[in-house]
């Protein structure tokens, strides 16, 4: 039998970011949400690297502040 796959919400993975660096058992904190572990950590490691850039959505670039200021000022010379 295929398992579903989950998808989380923006709003859930930065709360469960946010609740990961208060607490200090990660696996406790894991299995409360309803996640793994390493799911938890994977999230910890893209928002310490892109930090409001990151879980943009399905589709969308993953950038930090000033890739998408570069990206943005980039699209402006194109027109």
């Amino acid at each position: 039998m295929k398992k579903t796959r989950i998808i989380y919400d923006r709003a859930f993975k930065e709360k469960a970011v946010q609740l990961s660096f208060e607490r200090t058992n990660i696996s406790e904190l894991a299995r409360e949400l309803g996640v793994t572990a390493p799911q938890l950590y994977k999230w910890r490691k893209e928002y310490e690297e892109f930090g409001q850039g990151s879980f943009p959505g399905n589709g969308n670039l993953k950038q930090t502040p000033e890739q998408e200021r570069i990206s943005e000022l980039e699209r402006k010379l194109k027109d």
